[in-house]
């Protein structure tokens, strides 16, 4: 199946977020940890949820654009047909 460069900076980028994400709480988490394990834990979970968020938001990037093609040859093939029974 061959992508187009939209779908494959997608996928780049969605796989070096999760990259990002993974390493980036654990560099919160251990950059806070001389100020407490509570408030280390509070902070590197709110970074995972912002970062999570992100990450579902390049999904959704991703998928729209796969509905969008997906419309588009549904579309090519009403009217293939629509222009079929008109002529008749």
């Amino acid at each position: 199946m061959q992508k187009d460069i939209f779908e494959r900076i997608t996928s780049f980028l969605l796989g070096a977020s999760w990259a990002i994400v993974l390493l980036g709480a654990l560099i919160v988490f251990k950059t806070f940890l001389i100020l407490g394990l509570a408030l280390s834990l509070f902070l590197t979970l709110l970074y995972i949820f912002i970062s999570l968020f992100l990450v579902l938001l390049l999904d959704a990037f991703l998928v729209n654009k796969q509905r969008l093609a997906e419309a588009k040859k549904q579309t090519k093939l009403l009217e293939k047909i629509y222009s079929k029974h008109t002529k008749s």
